[in-house]
């Protein structure tokens, strides 16, 4: 058993509440930060305590949340609260979903995203080796206005919790405040929850009322105060949304930059906290790194790059582009201002150069496509290299369809395949051609007849023009006066 690891150990996660200052569609808890919803952050820390059980109490828009936690933890205990009576209420719902249990309880709320595992595994084996029937999760700040203070005796114990509204003056003095997070030993817990009772201004059960019911049992109270307050705090509205996001981004870039990634501008750079970096990648300011993107050693990204659920290899360089879900090989390089969609696969020492546009395309190794064109469900060889301007025509109006270039193939600009066409190894396209044909190993394909031209037909077609008059005087130079099509000689005008 790993050090700070409890025994009997019960998580529950508030998660019923409206979140009605969050004015949105969508339940509050389900609110992305970092690249997680908030109750993705709480979980995540709870399975950290390697807890026996983890009960989430579910109640507004549960059909949404409960499908959430069930992709997230398969084996999360769910637990409805019909009606939204007080927190007090919601732990006696989810003691009743998990059935008789023992050990320790922990409760905490599902909208507080900075919430680390260790913090809890801390407060949890503090709480177990003082055998308290209760402990407070508490916090010293320097404006305490709003919060419930934490109110302790001489010997250190907690008498009580007070809140703002009924603090007296001497009291609101203490800076000391209740973080809502409470560890519970579990017997009694089950003994005191019928206990709580209803009568205030809001007819709810406090959970924190469960403090006097030990006291007056003759119990334990106590309170581990936590250094960093923050990870406490909780998210109301759209504004400590962003707030909350903004120091979890903080936290998440400071980590990495303490891990060996060199971050150019710490305050434009976010990166997700699933994101995995390896040491001496460098980070350009700009850039988005989100989902479960990975970069590997010496990888330079951005500026002005977003990548979501990508993989980066080695010494890779990705720059003023957005990528999602794609593979860059190692040593390859990417953009400016290139699209890589989802499927796009580009090997060691490969290139999508600038304006190019990639959607379910494997790109080989040393394979180039440098410059305004659209690859899509494509294969490329490797070696092979793509002219400027071509288009891999996949969609035939009902289906898409693959095309496939041989290895060192070379084509020219502003090809067009239509797809399923094939192109065999080392053969080409000559400029402007449009392939709907397969072509052979080593081939030439040319599709357009040869060039013919149309002599003096900017002078009759554009007579009187700019176009007509260049032309009338680059004539001259080269051939004396230029005679007109009613056989007088023109002159051409100064």
């Amino acid at each position: 058993m790993s050090a700070g690891q409890s025994t009997g150990l019960t998580v529950i996660v508030l998660a019923a509440g409206g979140g009605t200052r969050m004015k949105s569609k969508t339940m509050k808890v389900l609110h992305p930060i970092a690249g997680r919803t908030m109750i993705g952050h709480v979980l995540t820390a709870a399975r950290a305590m390697q807890p026996d059980r983890i009960v989430a109490v579910v109640g507004h828009q549960r059909e949404q949340v409960s499908e959430h936690i069930r992709e997230l933890g398969p084996d999360v205990v769910l637990a409805v609260q019909e009606e939204q009576l007080g927190t007090g209420h919601a732990v006696r719902v989810a003691m009743e979903a998990v059935g008789d249990t023992s050990g320790t309880v922990v409760v905490a709320y599902g909208d507080t995203p900075l919430l680390e595992g260790e913090s809890l595994r801390v407060f949890a084996a503090e709480h177990e080796a003082a055998e308290r029937a209760v402990s407070v999760l508490s916090g010293i700040v320097d404006n305490p206005f709003g919060y419930g203070r934490v109110l302790r005796n001489h010997e250190g114990d907690v008498e009580a919790i007070v809140e703002e509204k009924d603090a007296t003056p001497e009291q609101r003095e203490v800076c000391e405040i209740n973080s809502g997070i409470l560890a519970f030993d579990a017997e009694f817990l089950r003994s005191a929850l019928p206990r709580i009772g209803n009568d205030n201004s809001k007819g709810e059960y406090y959970l924190t009322d469960t403090i006097a019911i030990a006291r007056e049992d003759g119990l334990t109270v106590g309170a581990h105060t936590i250094e960093d307050v923050m990870q406490t705090e909780g998210v109301n509205d759209r504004a400590q949304l962003a707030r909350l996001g903004a120091e979890l981004n903080r936290r998440i870039v400071t980590r990495w930059m303490h891990d060996g990634v060199t971050v150019m501008d710490p305050a434009t750079t976010w990166i997700d906290a699933d994101v995995e970096l390896s040491p001496d990648v460098t980070i350009l300011p700009g850039t988005q790194l989100l989902g479960t993107t990975v970069v590997a050693e010496d990888a330079v990204i951005g500026p002005d790059t977003t990548l979501k659920d990508c993989e980066i290899g080695a010494g890779a360089r990705v720059v003023r582009s957005h990528a999602e879900l794609a593979v860059i090989g190692g040593e390859a390089t990417v953009g400016p201002f290139s699209y890589l969609r989802p499927g796009t696969n580009l090997g060691a020492g490969g290139k999508i150069g600038a304006f190019v546009e990639t959607k379910n395309a494997t790109i080989g190794d040393g394979a180039k496509v440098p410059h305004l064109s659209y690859v899509g469900d494509a294969d490329i060889g490797e070696g092979a290299n793509i002219g400027a301007g071509t288009i891999f025509a996949n969609f035939d109006g009902v289906d898409k369809h693959r095309t496939k270039v041989g290895r060192h193939a070379k084509t020219a600009s502003n090809s067009t395949f239509v797809a399923p066409v094939e192109i065999g190894d080392g053969a080409g396209t000559g400029a402007g051609t449009v392939v709907r044909r397969d072509v052979p190993p080593g081939a030439l394909a040319v599709s357009s007849g040869p060039q013919r031209n149309i002599e003096r037909w900017a002078l009759t077609k554009r007579a009187g023009t700019a176009q007509s008059r260049a032309a009338e005087e680059a004539l001259a130079a080269e051939d004396g006066p230029v005679v007109g099509p009613d056989g007088e000689r023109d002159v051409a005008e100064s």
